[in-house]
């Protein structure tokens, strides 16, 4: 057991999973997307729906889309950052089905981009995003992450292997899901360190990947 499960994250907020881990959540969904967004539709499951309006949850998971962190004073005032940011944003109550039950499906819009991410915050302000434009994931924000989104062939993990290879830095978890043989296909790289701007560049060249993501680690707070 490490000093964080004892002592737990550093955060504005009554609840580690209902507040600092829907923050995180946020912030993972605002990361991905790479700006605030414009349009946010958010679904709340389970618990979330039931109890997360009295624990700060709506709040907590706004202030994640506008970039703030779990420790942020901001938090408290996250509607009216959002009003002040122009962002428009709606919540409802939805069913996930056989989730975790602090889950939330995210659907934003910005500038033409659009994205949905479910998440699961599963305790201690620790997060599971298991399912990103409707691929299967499992990611929790705490490495810095690569996603890349590509028709299936072979040679394309090798291709990002040999990058990242290369440049000495060091996979933590790689995992790849595809929608058939020969359809798209996420793959998801999770690293010991971010890479460099440089090493980010010559992936987003890669001549048949569609799309290149990179998602700085979440932090904790503090």
């Amino acid at each position: 057991m490490g000093i964080f499960d004892i002592i737990g994250p550093v955060m504005i907020g009554p609840s580690s999973s209902h507040t600092a881990g829907a923050v995180r959540i946020g912030l993972f969904a605002h990361r991905l997307l790479g700006r605030t967004p414009q349009r946010a539709s958010i679904g709340l499951h389970g618990s979330f729906a039931a109890t997360g309006e009295g624990h700060g949850t709506r709040l907590a998971l706004l202030a994640g889309l506008l970039g703030l962190t779990p420790d942020d004073e901001g938090v408290p005032m996250a509607t009216a950052l959002a009003a002040r940011s122009g962002l428009d944003f709606h919540f409802e109550d939805i069913d996930l089905g056989d989730v975790h039950p602090n889950s939330v499906r995210i659907r934003l819009a910005s500038a033409g981009a659009e994205l949905e991410v479910c998440a699961s915050s599963t305790g201690g302000a620790r997060i599971e995003v298991w399912s990103i434009d409707g691929f299967t994931t499992s990611l929790d924000g705490e490495f810095p992450t690569l996603l890349f989104v590509y028709p299936d062939r072979a040679g394309s993990v090798a291709v990002v292997s040999a990058i990242l290879a290369s440049a000495a830095i060091n996979i933590a978890t790689m995992k790849v899901h595809r929608t058939s043989r020969g359809g798209q296909a996420l793959m998801a790289v999770q690293l010991d360190e971010a890479p460099s701007e440089e090493v980010l560049e010559s992936m987003r060249h890669l001549p048949h990947f569609e799309q290149v993501r990179f998602i700085p680690a979440l932090g904790f707070g503090g």
